[in-house]
């Protein structure tokens, strides 16, 4: 008959398989956040110098997935608002919101997340965990309680070696009052030849911890550029807010030149077909103004996307960011191609990647040359023997030791690995001299990009001064007929032209000298306005803010461009 005892045991296991399943998964998701933070916030310290927030949380996070249902998505995008948005409040915003942003820091978490599976292996943890419950019933046609509990707990040492603890015990005679002490038993494998060694069995561990730093420096890197991208894109929209402005002006100019040529047709101080070229010139710049509307709205809704918000908000951005670009000039940035290339080399997050994977890709030629070797491990184990408590003696265990060796007579997949291992380290190599190659391309295209853009805005300026002395004096000398009116329409047109370009050479300057600064590798976008401000350069003293100049640089003559010919 099925005792008192077994009815407890079948209670007191049924409890513990409800709470079980009555834990709340938040305790899971809140544990592995904890242990991934711990992760990226000590390697972001040892990497970066600084303590970053990693965290993944955003508006949804603390919601259920099930509580979420599509609509209340789908109305979200339709909460229009309206809202004029600084330079500081965009970049926040977008850190705060873009999807691709979130994606990049889903990825890193992820990266960590996986590092603790990696570790995990090198602790105690339970491989096997069951325990049988049933009834029996025997030739007396009584009930009876039938039930086992096994247990197996292995750890996997730094070492290559493996230790296994098993317990095994039948619970039923426990509840009955007749306990046997339980079968546990010690088996420890330590690889001596094959695996064997710190630099061999630590290595999926080596990996993953190295995994993590990469991850690390690429969303560092990452954020540099999204910075950059970010406010680059701020100050393209105000450029284009400008060149409406101009367009607008221009069209307003050309609508009076038109009216002023009727008024001298009327008077016969000018023939009739100058009135009709005003006309012309007069639509052609309404379309174009109406094109600089529609690109400029273009542009603002692309920013939307940016930011995360709905395409129907009514978006303004603040223009005090352009007027403080354009006061502060064109700050300096005194540098070589090659000075540059060795800051980059020493300083570039994305590079020290590409440098440290060569490293991991001679590792792992190291591990696929080991697996060619036989397996020859020790194996030591110990267990107890059958006994029951009321005679349990300590001294009755049973221990054995030996050498297992595998003889490798079949290695045909691990010398597959290792031949594989050999073609990826040249594969990593080469990659490595690849990237090496075009990081010093970008720096001697980014410090002549950004000689250029200099010079180019310093002739714009110039170019602007006499587009302004030009539609000054023009009305003066149509009334002493010494011009036509082509010649007023089209110094209208250079004169917006030329304030076009000033204020595009002005953004392309300063976008090229973030480029610049972020390729080196020492680009600082965490302080505020970043944008504005001289980054140091190791080894390169600060230069001083020359502010707004108008003096041409000499020209760069053909000789000194090809070097001398034979």
């Amino acid at each position: 008959m099925m005792t008192n005892y077994s009815f407890k045991l079948f209670g007191i296991l049924l409890l513990v398989a409800v709470l079980l399943a009555g834990c709340e998964a938040a305790k899971f998701r809140d544990a592995a956040d904890d242990e991934v933070y711990g992760i990226l916030k000590q390697r972001g310290s040892d990497v970066l110098g600084v303590e970053q927030d990693y965290g993944i949380g955003t508006e949804w996070s603390g919601r259920a997935p099930d509580a979420i249902p599509p609509a209340e998505i789908i109305t979200a995008r339709f909460n229009d608002h309206a809202r004029v948005l600084t330079l500081e409040a965009a970049l926040e915003m977008a850190v705060t919101n873009n999807r691709a942003y979130q994606l990049q820091k889903e990825t890193l978490y992820l990266s960590a997340l996986s590092l603790t599976g990696t570790r995990h292996k090198f602790v105690w943890q339970p491989t096997k965990s069951t325990a049988d419950l049933g009834l029996g019933r025997d030739s007396s046609k009584g009930l009876k309680g039938d039930s086992d509990l096994d247990l197996t707990f292995t750890k996997l040492f730094k070492t290559g070696g493996t230790l296994t603890a098993s317990l095994a015990n039948d619970l039923v005679l426990y509840f009955n009052g007749k306990p046997k002490v339980p079968d546990i038993t010690l088996k420890l494998t330590q690889p001596l030849l094959r695996g064997a060694g710190r630099a061999i069995a630590e290595e999926v561990l080596t990996q993953a911890e190295r995994d993590v730093v990469y991850a690390v420096r690429n969303f560092s890197h990452y954020q540099k550029t999204f910075a950059i991208e970010t406010v680059s894109e701020y100050f393209r929209i105000l450029q284009k807010k400008d060149s409406v402005r101009n367009s607008y002006s221009n069209y307003q100019n050309l609508q009076a030149s038109r009216a002023r040529a009727e008024a001298m047709v009327a008077a016969q101080r000018l023939p009739k077909f100058q009135v009709d070229q005003a006309r012309q010139e007069e639509l052609s710049s309404r379309v174009k103004y109406l094109a600089a509307v529609e690109s400029y709205r273009a542009a603002l809704d692309a920013f939307k996307q940016r930011l995360g918000l709905p395409l129907g908000e009514d978006l303004k951005l603040d223009d005090a960011a352009l007027r403080e670009l354009v006061q502060r000039g064109l700050t300096p940035l005194d540098l070589n191609a090659r000075n540059g290339y060795l800051i980059a080399v020493t300083n570039r997050l994305d590079m020290l990647n590409q440098i440290d994977k060569y490293e991991d890709s001679q590792r792992k030629v190291r591990v696929a040359a080991d697996n060619l070797q036989p397996s020859l491990n020790l194996v030591v184990d110990a267990s107890l023997t059958k006994q029951f408590y009321s005679s349990f003696s300590p001294e009755e265990f049973a221990a054995n030791a030996g050498l297992q060796l595998g003889l490798p007579f079949d290695k045909l997949t691990e010398r597959n690995a290792y031949r594989t291992s050999l073609i990826s380290f040249e594969k990593q190599l080469r990659s490595l001299a690849t990237e090496l190659d075009g990081l010093r391309e970008d720096i001697r295209q980014g410090v002549r990009q950004l000689a250029q853009q200099r010079e180019n805005y310093f002739i714009q300026q110039n170019a602007l001064a006499l587009a302004e002395q030009r539609v000054t004096v023009m009305p003066l000398l149509l009334d002493a007929n010494q011009a036509d009116i082509r010649d007023q329409l089209e110094a209208q047109a250079d004169l917006v032209s030329a304030q076009n370009a000033v204020t595009s050479a002005m953004v392309n300057y300063h976008v090229a000298r973030w480029e610049l600064l972020k390729d080196l590798g020492i680009m600082r976008v965490e302080t505020g306005q970043f944008w504005l401000k001289n980054q140091p350069i190791p080894g390169v003293p600060a230069p001083v803010n020359p502010g707004v100049g108008v003096q041409l640089p000499n020209v760069v003559t053909p000789g000194q461009v090809f070097g001398k010919q034979k």
